[in-house]
């Protein structure tokens, strides 16, 4: 008999420890992510173990009845907790008769990558990604390289929430030794790069310290570490290299060593930020924009997939026009962008958050911040007489934000945004000025993006991962119409008191 699936259950209870323990906001639109907790926590947790055990038996059920067949790959990242949610999973997918080929500690694109190794449609990989110690959460698919998008997602949560499982049996579990270095032999390849680069790889004592710095030095980079070195305690940072403390502490070690490039991973490996050797950030949207340059250069004629919060210059930049690159602006999020790029066979996929999906001959399709290091790197060996700050000041000049994520719960967030998306649409109706100028456009694939006349636009959509809104910022013009459209932008969430601080401003 099935667990009792409940969304409230608290610490030291008859109750925590009898029921499954859920909470329905975990289901986000391409991947599940639960306050887990920790020890000296006072937020409650929305998961614990029988409601893991849980989503393996949904998880399970799922994939039997999408046909993918029983095998499922699934590993976990280097969090205190992984391990033990990863195992209270694989005992739920056998109850519903999943074969589990368990690689033990990974990145998430070491998973992607087992599934085409090791033949088996499905993954379902444990980790919290960039989050904070506490959460936890799983990315999951059925569909090699793809992962779940928001159908498979509210499927998942209909089954797990009514208990609607199919405990089949017959499930086996096997770990699979060793495959970390299948792993890396596969993604260095034949590759090697001629210039002598040193290169600061940094992993925010994430799991990427135990891949990022072999991968670096295979390829022929000299690798100076930064904070490489496993801790689950994440001592300094949260391993994000969208996180401006993470990008600052690249910098200074870039300018301390005299680094070619600074190379930052995220917790679960899936993204790479990019520091040059100047010591500027360089947001990934840009580095998007240089790769594309690159691989268009190579591969005249190719389509690009860029999320919503991305550059202009992808459909304004000279040189991707001369090699005859066409864009394709698209919702933001792993799974949309992944399956964006598959669907219209794109070369390369690009997100702001610095998720990049390269399909061959570059990838698999899948994000892999290892991947993307070695494209950073093969670019600058193609451009020997040029350093990364060369490469960087090339491109038509810009003023963008990072990207900005006020507190909104996640229980009101959507309806916050669809208001402001009301208030957008009615001041374009009325023709009203906005950000000192009229709107010049509107697009709500994925939010609402507001353009004015001068080609300097903001963003506002809802996380899909945490309970935040997203604030994104970019002016052609000048830094000051940068900042009057981000205070015109924030004027209009402030008439919502939903809208809480800003974790990070620019």
């Amino acid at each position: 008999m099935p667990p009792k699936i409940v969304g409230d259950a608290r610490p030291n209870s008859f109750e925590f420890e009898t029921e499954a323990l859920i909470k329905a906001s975990g289901f986000r639109e391409y991947d599940a992510r639960w306050w887990f907790g920790h020890a000296g926590s006072a937020q409650p947790p929305e998961l614990n173990l029988i409601g893991v055990q849980a989503l393996g038996m949904g998880l399970g059920t799922l994939i039997r009845r999408l046909g993918a067949g029983p095998d499922i790959v699934s590993g976990h990242d280097f969090r205190s907790y992984s391990l033990g949610i990863k195992l209270a999973l694989v005992s739920g997918l056998m109850a519903a008769g999943a074969r589990v080929k368990d690689i033990g500690l990974a990145l998430s694109p070491m998973a992607y990558f087992a599934q085409f190794a090791l033949d088996a449609p499905s993954v379902a990989m444990v980790t919290a990604s960039h989050n904070e110690n506490g959460w936890t959460g799983v990315k999951m698919g059925a569909a090699r390289p793809l992962t779940f998008g928001p159908e498979e997602m509210s499927a998942l949560k209909q089954i797990v929430l009514s208990g609607d499982f199919d405990l089949a049996g017959g499930g086996s579990y096997e770990f699979v030794s060793g495959f970390r270095e299948t792993y890396l032999d596969d993604l260095v390849g034949n590759k090697r790069i001629a210039r002598k680069l040193r290169v600061v790889a940094a992993c925010g004592n994430g799991t990427a310290g135990a891949f990022a710095p072999q991968a670096l030095e295979r390829i022929g980079c000299e690798v100076i570490p930064l904070d490489v070195e496993l801790d689950h305690t994440f001592p300094r940072y949260n391993p994000n290299p969208e996180d401006m403390q993470m990008l600052h502490a690249i910098r200074d070690k870039v300018l301390e060593t005299g680094a070619d490039v600074g190379l930052g991973f995220d917790g679960d490996g899936d993204r790479c930020g990019v520091v040059d050797n100047q010591g500027n950030e360089i947001f990934a949207d840009k580095v998007g924009v240089m790769l594309a340059r690159d691989i268009s250069s190579q591969h005249p004629g190719s389509t690009f997939v860029v999320d919503v919060k991305s550059t202009g210059l992808f459909n304004t930049d000279s040189v991707l026009r001369a090699n005859g690159a066409t864009t394709d602006y698209w919702k933001t999020g792993h799974s949309y962008i992944k399956r964006r790029v598959a669907e219209l066979g794109a070369v390369a996929g690009f997100e702001k958050s610095g998720h990049f999906f390269f399909n061959p001959p570059i990838g698999r399709g899948y994000d892999d911040g290892l991947i993307t290091a070695i494209a950073i790197c093969e670019m600058l060996d193609r451009n020997p007489k040029s350093s990364m700050a060369d490469l960087y000041r090339a491109l038509p000049l810009t003023y963008g934000t990072p990207t900005m994520s006020p507190h909104c719960a996640d229980e009101v967030k959507y309806g916050v945004v669809e208001r402001v998306v009301a208030d957008f649409q009615a001041m374009k109706q009325e023709g009203a000025t906005f950000a000192g100028q009229k709107i010049a456009d509107l697009i709500t694939v994925n939010g609402v993006r507001v353009v004015a006349e001068d080609g300097t636009w903001g963003l506002v959509r809802a996380s899909s991962n945490k309970p935040e809104l997203v604030v994104v910022v970019e002016s052609p013009v000048s830094s000051d119409r940068r900042q009057q459209m981000f205070e015109a932008v924030d004027a209009v969430l402030r008439r919502s008191p939903d809208v809480g601080a800003y974790n990070q401003t620019f």
